[in-house]
């Protein structure tokens, strides 16, 4: 998968695509990261990308001049038939889940535009911008760091991000239900035991333990997911 971004602050990216597993999967060739300036495609000296915004108000405003210039010279580069989401991070966009993740995947190539100050010119988004993706009810400075969420909840879905792929399985979100706890050595630490079950090598009962804790988490401590799961559940007749 290739993702390009769209920022005015590049340097922002320097760190987080460049360790962990995120490094070792650019390296590989699952994903490559390419990071456009927005200033890079406007024409006067100043490099001006935003401007007061008609009908009065607080901020400024991002010009559309150079931001469809960017996202044309990208599609430019781009084999013809690939189709190309162009996703514009925004708290107006739609909430970022498991299953968005998921959908994602399916592309080979992402374009994603970072606003930033009050937002960005309305005919970028009635124009060029297919999707947009919210990390959550807040605030952030600019889309930068909802981009970081985006793509590294998008990428780890990739075949040959992560070193054991059984992994995905196993997490929070992934069959609408939280984690189950983890315990590793050693086996008693300052009079905390690891669960017997644990230790008993049953794998079936190690199996109905942790589903049944993953409930047990989930209803407590996200009961809003515990009652989607309750209903998928009845809608597959497994309740």
């Amino acid at each position: 998968m290739q993702i390009f971004i769209l920022t005015l602050f590049p340097e922002m990216f320097e760190g987080p695509f460049k360790c962990g597993l995120f490094q070792k999967a650019v390296a590989s060739g699952v994903v490559k990261v390419d990071i456009r300036n927005i200033r890079d495609y406007t024409h006067d000296k100043h490099h001006t990308t935003d401007d007061y915004p008609y009908g009065g108000g607080a901020g400024m405003v991002m010009k559309p001049e150079p931001i469809f210039e960017a996202v044309e010279a990208i599609k430019a580069g781009i084999p013809a038939g690939e189709k190309v989401p162009v996703i514009l991070l925004t708290p107006q966009g739609r909430v970022l889940s498991q299953e968005i993740a998921k959908e994602l995947t399916q592309f080979n190539y992402m374009i994603f535009i970072c606003g930033q100050y009050e937002g960005i010119d309305e005919r970028i988004r009635e124009h060029i911008v297919t999707d947009e993706i919210s990390i959550g009810d807040y605030i952030l400075s600019g889309g930068e760091l909802a981009a970081m969420v985006v793509i590294n909840t998008v990428g780890r879905l990739l075949p040959g991000f992560l070193g054991s792929p059984e992994s995905l399985f196993s997490e929070s979100h992934t069959d609408g239900l939280l984690e189950y706890p983890q315990y590793t050595r050693p086996q008693e630490f300052r009079g905390w035991p690891v669960p017997e079950v644990l230790l008993s090598g049953n794998h079936a009962q190690i199996a109905k333990w942790r589903q049944e804790q993953s409930e047990i988490r989930t209803e407590t401590r996200r009961p809003d997911m515990g009652k989607r799961w309750r209903l998928t559940k009845m809608e597959n007749g497994l309740g």
